[in-house]
């Protein structure tokens, strides 16, 4: 499909630069399944669904991925900038490094100091080969919970670009872009959809009868960047890597086989979900990386509803949000939110889309 069908003008203004507070004070655009619009606010999640319903979080952890540093070739010294995409190995992460064309397979590479040789608490690497998508393996000399440790201590926090253009990260982004039921570390990015999530709204969806199930996919840098290709056909898709349990796939399965719905909170869990599931609908246990790029046509086997904020035009999620809801409905559902001032993307407001029969 062509890409311009995705696009949209989105004012500035729109962009959300701090969450709501507290968090389920969000608005919520409610879109049914017939494209019918409601405006209402997160708080409402619970007179929404149905007892019996699963809601299906991502767990993932996001870790302070944006290392800033030097390369180091041949005595002379460069400033570089590296987001961590996906774990290749104990020692080893794939990253977008800014400008990448200063870094060549070889180079010493040297996060969190000035510069200086021998400087205690600098993170060294060597970098590797680039990829097919323009990330650059690092070899750091570090590996495992070592490893694990320099970059909770070294790194910040990668804030979204429609973010950090307008603003630094500050420790209460440690906060704020952290849903409260993260347990695995791994992510570049957060699970937004699930930001909206406090102890009280999960109280009031227990006593709904509203069920709650994790998954756990590591979100990668490559939800940020912008869709080039002039046709869907021609994008590629970076892997990210998820894991879905066995015993969640079995009470997913048991909550369809009671007519209940599965609702994905988030475009991360519906995408875990849907690499998951079989042709017939079955969710799988699963591990692994998973590229799947879901554009209109696309058939959804997993996932009834999906609650989601609000995403960038020309971007891999709208697309989604079209597959699911029908572009038509989404376009229309999205100039209503701009026009009510909803409030977009990772601390923004979120929708709660009921899949289209179509």
């Amino acid at each position: 499909m062509r890409v311009d069908l995705f696009d949209f003008d989105l004012p500035d203004a729109r962009i959300a630069l701090r969450p709501a507070t507290p968090r389920d004070s969000a608005r919520l655009l409610r879109v049914g399944a017939d494209g019918a619009l409601a405006d209402l606010t997160v708080a409402d999640l619970p007179d929404l669904l149905e007892p019996g319903d699963a809601l299906v979080f991502n767990d993932t952890k996001v870790i302070p991925a944006q290392l800033e540093g030097f390369r180091s070739r041949d005595g002379n010294q460069s400033r570089i900038s590296a987001t961590l995409h996906m774990r290749s190995g104990p020692d080893r992460w794939k990253a977008f490094v800014r400008p990448g064309k200063r870094v060549k397979p070889g180079d010493r590479l040297s996060f969190g100091g000035d510069g200086a040789v021998c400087l205690a608490g600098v993170l060294d690497a060597t970098a590797g080969d680039r990829g097919e998508g323009g990330e650059i393996e690092l070899i750091f000399d570090l590996s495992g919970p070592a490893l694990d440790a320099a970059i909770m201590a070294t790194g910040h926090i990668p804030l979204p670009p429609y973010i950090a253009s307008k603003r630094p990260e500050d420790d209460q982004d440690r906060r704020d872009y952290q849903t409260i039921y993260a347990r695995e570390d791994g992510a570049v990015a957060a699970p937004t959809a699930g930001l909206h999530f406090t102890p009280d709204l999960f109280a009031r969806l227990d006593a709904r009868g509203v069920s709650r199930h994790f998954v756990t996919l590591h979100v990668g840098a490559g939800t940020f960047l912008p869709v080039k290709a002039d046709d869907t056909t021609d994008h590629l898709m970076h892997s990210e890597i998820g894991h879905v349990s066995a015993e969640t796939a079995s009470a997913l399965n048991a909550v369809h086989a009671r007519g209940g719905r599965v609702v994905a909170v988030g475009t991360t869990s519906l995408r875990l979900l849907e690499s998951a599931a079989d042709e017939n609908g079955t969710v799988r246990p699963w591990s692994g990386a998973t590229d799947i790029f879901i554009t209109p046509g696309y058939a959804f086997r997993a996932v009834d509803v999906l609650m989601t904020n609000f995403h960038l035009p020309r971007s891999t999620l709208f697309m989604l949000v079209s597959a699911f809801s029908g572009l038509e409905t989404m376009r229309a559902a999205y100039r209503h939110a701009i026009d009510e001032h909803y409030r977009f993307y990772s601390y923004g407001d979120a929708s709660l889309l009921f899949r289209s029969p179509t």
